[in-house]
């Protein structure tokens, strides 16, 4: 099971299921430490796989850091914090988090912010 650390120590994943936002987009910042890439890689596309059969989610996304860094970044858009949380606190999926070797995981969740003359919410 990978490491859980929080971007932001006031708010771990576990209060930011609470709040009922609409859309959301979850970020996870994964850094592996001495894993092996391919191990993560099966083990991320098994868990994605989960979540992708879930109802009101768009396809995630990966995306690795440049250069040397053994870091990645995913993220996924889902249209409801309830069908998140309802998928994270799966038995399935929870399962499959034991496949994370010595990854350490930062999850969050956010929503748009309308930004005059810039961007939407």
């Amino acid at each position: 099971m990978p490491r859980l650390r929080t971007l932001d120590p006031a708010f771990p994943i576990e209060r930011q299921l609470a709040p009922d936002a609409a859309p959301i987009v979850l970020v996870n910042v994964v850094t592996l430490e001495g894993a092996d890439e391919q191990d993560f890689l099966k083990a991320w596309a098994n868990d994605t796989g989960f979540m992708k059969r879930q109802p009101d989610v768009s396809p995630a996304q990966l995306h690795r850091a440049t250069g040397d860094s053994a870091t990645d970044l995913n993220y996924a858009v889902w249209d409801a914090i309830a069908t998140f949380r309802a998928a994270f606190a799966s038995p399935e999926f929870r399962a499959t988090l034991s496949c994370y070797r010595s990854a350490a995981a930062s999850p969050h969740l956010f929503h748009k912010v309308a930004v005059p003359d810039i961007c939407v919410a």
